[in-house]
């Protein structure tokens, strides 16, 4: 019987308290943003934050909670952007939408850096549930410039060891969601599409959790996805958001692993959905599929939620548990 898990790619809003506390502290230069050393004052707001969200989602029901990745100023970029090998420079944009990041500049060798892994160990000590969250090798290594490398091939490599050394740092998680809308949003092409799928397949060999590489902001290309199908992973990602033929086109010609992720619930948009609705489009997802049953579907939104106002993020974690449970019923 297939298993409904509700919860979310991460990187969450602020609570409005925390971004007051934060204004003060830290001020709004690219100075200001976080470097990885930041002082006590500081790190307790995170702390304080942390622990909010996460007693936030398991209040909701969530079925994986994770961190909340409050810290990450630089949104799928912060591992490299707290990097001592890496320097931020100008602000660039943040893919295609009114978001902007410090764009990190890799000038030395990709060792080991524990950042993540410290902010997991944090929240573990919160919950048993716990999902991580890290940017994709492909769509980290997209948002960032090579100086050390020389070469696409040796710096997608590169990143691909630097996440994997730091995956394998992590505490116990039940669940590891890759996020890489750069394979829609800059597809790599012939050749780097393979090796794409070969960084991601590195990252996901360095723990035992199950992996689910969640693109969004569309569809895959055909050959992108058929290339990622051959990473050892557990799940696929579809937004269904932004793209619904083009994603069931992918899973009806060229299937899907036995676990898949639903992003059916609007990211970035305040419109709360309704629990029903995301059951049914559930029902509907699958009724268009080739495969009898998933061992286990997802339920989550279909991009991060740091886009939203901190009460409709809120409110959008109870219409995924909710719909998860929706779902359950109607299977059993």
């Amino acid at each position: 019987m297939t298993e409904y898990v509700s919860t979310t790619p991460g990187l969450f809003p602020l609570p409005d308290w925390a971004k007051d506390d934060l204004s003060d502290l830290k001020g709004h230069q690219k100075h200001d943003l976080i470097s990885g050393d930041e002082g006590e004052e500081i790190s307790s707001v995170y702390e304080q934050a942390r622990a909010e969200v996460i007693e936030g989602q398991q209040d909701a029901g969530l079925d994986r909670v994770v961190e909340g990745q409050l810290r990450w100023d630089d949104m799928l970029a912060h591992p490299l952007a707290v990097h001592d090998a890496v320097e931020t420079r100008g602000i660039v944009r943040y893919y295609d939408n009114n978001n902007f990041y410090r764009e990190p500049v890799v000038s030395g060798d990709l060792e080991f850096s524990g950042d993540v892994a410290g902010e997991l160990e944090a929240a573990a000590e919160l919950t048993d549930d716990l999902q991580a969250v890290l940017p994709g090798p492909y769509s980290l290594a997209d948002l960032a410039t090579d100086e050390q490398y020389g070469n696409e091939a040796e710096f997608l490599g590169a990143i691909a060891e630097f996440l994997a050394d730091e995956v394998d740092a992590f505490p116990d998680v039940e669940t590891l969601f890759l996020l890489e809308p750069s394979l829609v949003e800059n597809a790599p092409e012939d050749g780097a599409d393979e090796r794409a799928s070969e960084a991601i397949d590195r990252v996901a060999a360095a723990t035992d959790a199950d992996v689910v590489v969640q693109p969004y902001w569309g569809a895959l290309e055909e050959k992108v996805y058929a290339h990622l199908l051959d990473a050892d992973i557990d799940a696929v990602g579809f937004d269904f958001v932004s793209n619904q033929d083009d994603n069931l086109y992918n899973i009806q010609e060229y299937g899907a692993p036995a676990d898949i992720s639903l992003g059916l619930a609007d990211g970035q948009n305040t419109l709360v959905e309704d629990p029903e609705a995301i059951r049914d489009r559930v029902d509907w997802v699958e009724g268009q599929l080739p495969v009898a049953e998933f061992e286990t579907v997802y339920l989550t939104t279909n991009t991060e939620t740091f886009y939203l106002p901190y009460a409709k993020y809120e409110e959008k974690l109870a219409v995924l548990a909710e719909a998860a449970d929706l779902a359950e019923v109607t299977v059993a």
